[in-house]
């Protein structure tokens, strides 16, 4: 990989660091617990709690995924960058720039 295909990649990174960090933050404020003394109904309840339930998992995707970002951010100067760490081959630049946290080539990602 070239050190123009690595720039791209690292702006890359820094635009969805950017960006998941804005909905981690959104998910956040999101997941704030539902008070009892709220006057909305029984199945209005359960609504609300089954819809925080299903915040709180994007949350956790999205925290794993920032940390994802991070450590590939850290590892983009490394000789292995861009190596898959399954079968060792060259992930393709198209993969790594609609996916710039891909540990795995598409073959070994499936």
């Amino acid at each position: 990989m070239d050190r123009a295909q690595l720039k791209e990649i690292q702006k890359k990174l820094l635009s969805e660091i950017k960006s998941t960090q804005l909905k981690v933050d959104e998910y956040t404020k999101l997941c704030k617990p539902i008070a009892p003394e709220n006057a909305i109904g029984r199945i209005s309840r359960m609504d609300a709690i089954n819809n925080k339930s299903v915040i709180e998992a994007v949350l956790r995707e999205t925290k794993n995924k920032m940390q994802q970002l991070q450590v590939m951010q850290n590892k983009i100067n490394d000789a292995d960058f861009g190596i898959c760490i399954k079968c060792k081959q060259i992930i393709p630049f198209g993969r790594l720039m609609i996916r710039p946290h891909s540990k795995f080539c598409v073959q070994c990602a499936q």
